[in-house]
Formats: structure tokens, C-alpha cells, sequence
């Protein structure tokens, strides 16, 4: 299930709720990121951050995140899949993705959450700025994100 919202969402609930019922589950694995206080990699000497706004295409952002989805199904055997994406103005500290997955099995659980994440960071049509004291800035794609996701094309079966 894909939810691009801009609304904020309560990750507890949001996992309770993904694994009621999930009896022949024997693996969930999640991922949630947050909004970062900082501008940069690190946080000694940078900028501190006041909010991040994600902006995004409606209609095309969601069905690239469908694209994702039925990639990760294609590569492991899910029971199921649930990816929350916020968009609209954060403030630190507060859940931008929700990423669960449930298999059988704990390894497909957690190498497709990994997938998930590491291809919606630099394949989902989303664009983040941060306000900070010294004006907004974007926040340009890493290197490191397209490496990961590097990583998963070249393992592609």
C-alpha cells in the first residue's frame, strides 16, 4: 500500500496496524525517517535546520512509488508492503517516510525494506528544502544515495 499524504501520521499506530493479523509473518522490518535539526552531512558547525518542505507531483509521485512497490514484490516473496511519504512543510523530528515490510522470512523483510528506501530516496519524485537561518536551500541528491541504489540495480535478478 502506497500514501502520499501531506497530514502528519502516528508510526506506532501505523505499525500496529500493519502487523494485526499477520500470523504467518515470521519477519516485519520498518524504517521511518525523520526531519534532521541540522542543515549537511553532519551536525558539528552546520546550520541548524527550522523546517524541511517536501515538494512532489501528485499522480506521477504516486505511481512511481507503485512502480517501487511491485519492483520489491517482484524481487522478494512479501506478505505485504506499506510506504507513508509525507509532502508540505516539517519541523525537526518529525516522520517524513514510513517504510514496513512483512514476509515469511526475516531476510526478505529486511534486505526489501532496504530496497525500498535506498530507491525512494533517489528514484521518487520528491523535492526537499530546508529552512534554516541563512535563507532555504535545496537539498541536492547524494552520491552515496545513488551508490545504494547502484548497489540494487546491479544486483537485480
Amino acid at each position: 500500500m502506497i500514501r502520499v499524504q501531506q497530514a502528519a501520521f502516528d508510526v506506532g499506530a501505523e505499525i500496529a496496524a500493519f502487523t494485526q493479523g499477520t500470523g504467518r509473518v515470521g519477519g516485519v522490518a520498518t524504517f521511518t525517517g525523520l526531519v534532521r535539526d541540522y542543515l549537511g552531512e553532519t551536525p558539528e558547525g552546520a546550520p541548524p535546520v527550522r523546517a524541511m518542505t517536501l515538494e512532489h507531483y501528485p499522480g506521477m509521485t504516486e505511481r512511481q512509488l507503485e512502480r517501487i512497490e511491485a519492483e520489491a514484490h517482484r524481487r522478494w516473496d512479501l506478505a505485504d508492503v506499506l510506504v507513508i511519504h509525507r509532502y508540505g512543510r516539517m519541523a525537526p523530528g518529525e516522520p517524513i517516510v514510513l517504510v514496513c515490510t512483512s514476509s515469511a522470512h526475516r531476510a526478505a523483510a529486511l534486505e526489501s525494506c532496504q530496497f525500498l528506501i535506498d530507491w525512494l530516496k533517489t528514484k521518487a519524485p520528491f523535492w526537499k528544502r530546508e529552512e534554516t537561518p541563512d535563507g532555504d536551500h535545496w537539498v541536492e541528491a547524494r552520491a552515496a544515495d545513488d551508490a545504494a541504489t547502484a548497489r540494487w540495480e546491479r544486483s537485480a535478478p
